[in-house]
Protein backbone atom coordinates (compact mmCIF):
# COMPACT_ATOMS: atom_id res chain seq x y z
CA UNK A 1 0.00 0.00 0.00
CA UNK A 2 1.10 3.31 -0.83
CA UNK A 3 2.00 5.85 1.51
CA UNK A 4 0.39 9.40 1.49
CA UNK A 5 3.91 11.04 0.04
CA UNK A 6 4.03 8.26 -2.53
CA UNK A 7 0.23 8.80 -3.30
CA UNK A 8 0.78 12.38 -3.96
CA UNK A 9 3.64 12.41 -5.39
CA UNK A 10 3.01 9.87 -8.38
CA UNK A 11 -1.03 11.15 -9.02
CA UNK A 12 1.55 14.06 -9.75
CA UNK A 13 3.22 12.23 -12.32
CA UNK A 14 0.11 11.19 -13.86
CA UNK A 15 -0.67 15.21 -14.05
CA UNK A 16 2.49 16.03 -15.84
CA UNK A 17 2.28 13.06 -18.21
CA UNK A 18 -1.33 14.10 -18.83
CA UNK A 19 -0.44 17.37 -19.64
CA UNK A 20 2.93 16.62 -21.67
CA UNK A 21 0.67 13.88 -23.91
CA UNK A 22 -2.03 17.03 -24.85
CA UNK A 23 1.12 19.43 -25.27
CA UNK A 24 3.36 17.07 -27.60
CA UNK A 25 0.33 14.91 -29.79
CA UNK A 26 1.26 16.91 -32.65
CA UNK A 27 5.00 17.17 -32.72
CA UNK A 28 4.32 19.82 -35.80
CA UNK A 29 2.39 21.90 -33.30
CA UNK A 30 3.18 21.90 -29.58
CA UNK A 31 0.25 23.43 -27.59
CA UNK A 32 2.49 25.70 -26.06
CA UNK A 33 -0.32 26.73 -23.02
CA UNK A 34 -0.30 22.81 -22.12
CA UNK A 35 3.76 22.73 -22.57
CA UNK A 36 4.15 25.73 -20.49
CA UNK A 37 1.79 24.19 -17.69
CA UNK A 38 3.84 21.09 -18.13
CA UNK A 39 7.29 22.57 -17.88
CA UNK A 40 6.30 25.22 -14.39
CA UNK A 41 4.74 21.73 -13.24
CA UNK A 42 7.98 19.70 -13.81
CA UNK A 43 10.06 21.74 -12.73
CA UNK A 44 7.53 22.70 -9.16
CA UNK A 45 8.17 18.49 -9.08
CA UNK A 46 12.20 18.30 -9.60
CA UNK A 47 11.73 21.01 -6.93
CA UNK A 48 9.25 18.91 -4.87
CA UNK A 49 11.73 16.27 -4.89
CA UNK A 50 14.95 18.04 -4.33
CA UNK A 51 14.24 20.70 -1.88
CA UNK A 52 11.58 18.61 0.34
CA UNK A 53 11.59 14.69 -0.43
CA UNK A 54 15.17 14.21 -0.64
CA UNK A 55 16.32 16.28 2.23
CA UNK A 56 14.01 14.64 4.66
CA UNK A 57 15.50 11.44 3.72
CA UNK A 58 18.71 12.20 4.26
CA UNK A 59 17.61 13.87 7.82
CA UNK A 60 15.56 10.33 8.52
CA UNK A 61 18.64 8.34 7.77
CA UNK A 62 20.99 10.86 10.53
CA UNK A 63 22.66 12.71 7.84
CA UNK A 64 23.06 9.29 5.03
CA UNK A 65 21.81 9.99 1.52
CA UNK A 66 19.71 7.62 -0.01
CA UNK A 67 21.61 5.64 -2.63
CA UNK A 68 19.75 6.54 -5.41
CA UNK A 69 19.48 9.93 -4.76
CA UNK A 70 22.85 11.15 -6.79
CA UNK A 71 20.73 9.48 -9.85
CA UNK A 72 17.93 11.40 -9.58
CA UNK A 73 19.58 14.50 -9.34
CA UNK A 74 21.26 14.02 -12.73
CA UNK A 75 17.81 13.20 -14.33
CA UNK A 76 16.26 16.10 -12.50
CA UNK A 77 19.37 18.56 -13.62
CA UNK A 78 19.13 16.66 -17.33
CA UNK A 79 15.04 17.34 -17.25
CA UNK A 80 15.66 21.18 -16.21
CA UNK A 81 18.42 21.75 -18.45
CA UNK A 82 15.93 20.87 -21.35
CA UNK A 83 13.42 22.94 -20.16
CA UNK A 84 15.03 25.95 -20.99
CA UNK A 85 14.85 25.65 -24.37
CA UNK A 86 11.90 25.51 -26.89
CA UNK A 87 10.65 22.60 -27.05
CA UNK A 88 11.27 20.59 -30.69
CA UNK A 89 10.66 17.01 -31.65
CA UNK A 90 14.02 15.97 -30.68
CA UNK A 91 13.74 17.97 -27.16
CA UNK A 92 10.46 16.42 -26.35
CA UNK A 93 11.61 12.60 -27.07
CA UNK A 94 14.27 13.47 -25.14
CA UNK A 95 12.17 13.97 -22.07
CA UNK A 96 9.83 11.69 -22.68
CA UNK A 97 12.65 8.82 -22.71
CA UNK A 98 14.15 10.39 -19.49
CA UNK A 99 10.87 10.67 -17.41
CA UNK A 100 10.38 6.67 -18.53
CA UNK A 101 12.96 5.56 -16.78
CA UNK A 102 12.82 8.04 -14.16
CA UNK A 103 9.40 7.93 -12.82
CA UNK A 104 10.13 4.16 -12.75
CA UNK A 105 12.72 4.62 -10.06
CA UNK A 106 10.39 6.61 -8.23
CA UNK A 107 7.29 4.60 -7.95
CA UNK A 108 5.95 1.35 -7.18
CA UNK A 109 7.09 -0.72 -3.81
CA UNK A 110 10.91 -0.39 -4.53
CA UNK A 111 10.56 2.89 -5.41
CA UNK A 112 11.90 5.81 -3.73
CA UNK A 113 8.76 7.20 -2.50
CA UNK A 114 8.06 3.79 -1.14
CA UNK A 115 11.70 3.81 0.15
CA UNK A 116 11.42 7.44 1.52
CA UNK A 117 7.74 6.65 3.44
CA UNK A 118 9.31 3.37 5.39
CA UNK A 119 12.12 5.00 6.75
CA UNK A 120 11.56 5.16 10.41
CA UNK A 121 11.99 8.77 11.12
CA UNK A 122 10.47 10.10 8.19
CA UNK A 123 7.25 11.80 9.09
CA UNK A 124 4.79 11.51 5.97
CA UNK A 125 2.36 13.89 7.21
CA UNK A 126 4.71 17.16 7.41
CA UNK A 127 6.43 16.00 4.48
CA UNK A 128 2.97 15.98 3.12
CA UNK A 129 2.00 19.02 3.81
CA UNK A 130 5.41 20.87 2.98
CA UNK A 131 4.89 19.46 -0.78
CA UNK A 132 1.28 20.55 -0.70
CA UNK A 133 2.17 23.90 0.10
CA UNK A 134 4.92 24.30 -2.84
CA UNK A 135 4.06 27.34 -4.76
CA UNK A 136 4.07 27.61 -8.25
CA UNK A 137 7.95 27.88 -9.77
CA UNK A 138 8.71 31.36 -11.86
CA UNK A 139 9.80 30.82 -15.59
CA UNK A 140 11.83 32.99 -17.91
CA UNK A 141 11.08 32.99 -21.34
CA UNK A 142 13.01 30.21 -23.45
CA UNK A 143 16.73 30.37 -24.28
CA UNK A 144 18.27 28.46 -27.12
CA UNK A 145 21.56 30.09 -27.17
CA UNK A 146 24.68 28.31 -27.25
CA UNK A 147 25.11 28.53 -23.72
CA UNK A 148 21.46 26.61 -23.17
CA UNK A 149 22.74 24.40 -25.30
CA UNK A 150 25.79 23.42 -24.15
CA UNK A 151 24.50 23.15 -20.92
CA UNK A 152 22.12 20.49 -21.89
CA UNK A 153 24.80 18.24 -23.27
CA UNK A 154 26.62 18.91 -20.63
CA UNK A 155 23.80 17.73 -18.34
CA UNK A 156 22.76 15.06 -20.23
CA UNK A 157 26.15 13.55 -20.94
CA UNK A 158 26.73 13.59 -16.89
CA UNK A 159 23.20 11.84 -16.22
CA UNK A 160 24.20 9.00 -18.94
CA UNK A 161 21.88 10.31 -21.97
CA UNK A 162 22.66 10.76 -25.73
CA UNK A 163 20.56 12.14 -27.19
CA UNK A 164 20.88 14.86 -30.57
CA UNK A 165 18.71 17.69 -30.45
Amino acid sequence: MSGEVARYLSQDHRRLEDLFQRATADLGHIDNNAYMDFRGGLLRHIGMEEKILLPAAKAAKAGEALPIAARLRLDHGALAALLVMTPTPSIVFAIRKILESHNRLEEGSDGVYEQCERLPEFDSAAILARLEKTPPVAMNPYSDNSIARDSARAALDGAGYNFDF
